[in-house]
């Protein structure tokens, strides 16, 4: 079979994405002098790079498959194949201002505008019909204003830095969260598209194993169908006979979220001995 090789993003999302691969036990182990990771399956190479190069190199084919922010693919204009949004970082694009200056004002001056994201940045201030100079920043983009720049253009996730630079949102841009993503030449090799969707498989399993856990409990004949009916599954709970008739043994994969409310209403309709346990993988 064709090898896959995968590239994988350095810094913020370096170890959720590091989880991923070893919860999808593939064996990833690196430390940080290594670009050149151990993956433990024979049929996959990996290399750690800049999350904002890895859209491009894969559209070049330097990789099959890799890891980055939807946010860098519409940033470098790759044409590549997202095989699945993994959900991890989920950050929003904006603009944002002191919180002196008016929006009205905005459009009086020629602004200064410091941003990671040139590309995005320059169809966002064009579209706004800005008079603009943009300077590129290479971090700390909500140090510039208000000396330095008028407007940032950066990605938050809760805000709290731009409030504590005293900053405000203007426009949300755009959403972005961490993408697993193809080259299309590889998607139309059978042999690698087929490793590709085993991998997109093994990572949706664990996600999804990370969002459930199994519910089992013990329930009287009497109250079985009562529970039953109150117990959320991912298709329909199990139910045994325990010994001697002495009730049910009743088992449901719920979600993680459900489990605060849930456990007490069970308690409550006779349910006893509640066990909670995690899956490492759920494939529905």
């Amino acid at each position: 079979m064709s090898r896959i090789t995968m590239v994988i993003p350095k810094g913020r999302i370096f170890q959720k994405v590091a989880g991923l691969l070893n919860d999808a036990s593939l064996g990833f182990e690196t430390n940080d002098r290594q670009y050149i990771p151990h993956i433990g399956d024979p049929e996959i190479s990996a290399k750690i790079m800049k999350p904002q190069n890895i859209a491009q190199l894969i559209e070049l084919g330097s990789h099959d498959v890799g890891f980055t922010g939807y946010d860098w693919i519409v940033e470098s204009g790759a044409k590549v194949v997202q095989v699945m949004d993994l959900k991890f970082d989920p950050v929003r694009i904006v603009s944002a201002v002191p919180e002196t200056m008016s929006e009205g004002g905005l459009k009086k001056k020629k602004l200064i505008v410091a941003t990671e994201y040139e590309r995005i940045a320059t169809r966002y201030l064009k579209e706004r019909n800005y008079d603009y100079f943009l300077i590129r920043t290479f971090g700390a983009t909500e140090a510039y204003p208000p000396q330095d720049a008028d407007m940032i253009i950066d990605n938050i996730a809760t805000g709290r830095t731009l409030k504590e630079h005293k900053l405000k949102v203007v426009h949300e841009i755009m959403d972005s969260s961490t993408r697993f993503i193809a080259n299309a030449k590889a998607m139309q090799d059978k042999e690698k598209k087929e490793k590709i969707e085993e991998l997109a498989m093994l990572f949706q399993a664990v996600l999804v194993g990370k969002d459930r856990v199994m519910i089992e409990m013990n329930v009287p004949a009497d109250k079985l169908d009562e529970i039953v009916s109150i117990l959320p599954c991912m298709r329909a709970p199990t139910v045994a006979p325990l010994f001697e008739g002495q009730g049910y043994a009743v088992k449901s994969a719920v979600k993680r979220e459900d489990t605060v409310k849930l456990i007490p209403l069970l308690k409550k309709y006779g349910a006893s001995d509640i066990l909670e346990y995690e899956f490492k993988k759920v494939i529905p």
